[in-house]
């Protein structure tokens, strides 16, 4: 049998599991002030945050992939019909008309009616700007990374 005095391994495991204790304690803690190296620029950028609300909606949309490419389409044309849509993206027309409706009532895009078809078109031009921003940045990084 080995002659081992546990007792310096018993300690570091006794302040091992105080300090994991303490951690988790202060992880649940709410109030537990954070680290601010700069607390002037975050006490003026904070406040700020709640311009980002409507921002996000904006982005939320164009996150979804079916919206995103049809929104692509919408800046390759001045106008597309739902039909037409369908056909570009490769989904059922009453997918394309529900993702259409969407970006509609995100202010993404606006419609127009001839006879029984209805046409959509980008809202206005920052959204296209968004998207070819977008486009941009996306092939600048497979550019980086060859």
């Amino acid at each position: 049998m080995l002659d081992i005095d546990i007792k310096p391994f018993y300690t570091i495991f006794k302040h091992s599991n105080e300090r994991l204790n303490e951690v988790t304690t202060l992880a649940k803690n709410e109030q537990q002030a954070l680290f601010c190296h700069d607390k002037e620029n975050v006490k003026r950028i904070k406040p700020k945050m709640k311009d980002v609300e409507d921002v996000e909606q904006i982005f939320k949309a164009l996150a979804d992939p079916t919206r995103l490419k049809i929104t692509y389409a919408l800046t390759l044309a001045k106008e597309l019909c739902v039909h037409d849509v369908a056909n570009i993206i490769g989904s059922t027309t009453a997918t394309a008309s529900h993702h259409l409706r969407l970006l509609k009532h995100m202010k993404l895009a606006k419609d127009r009616k001839e006879g029984k078809l209805v046409f959509y078109s980008l809202d206005d031009d920052h959204v296209r700007q968004l998207v070819y921003i977008a486009m941009i940045h996306a092939k600048e990084g497979e550019t980086n990374e060859s």
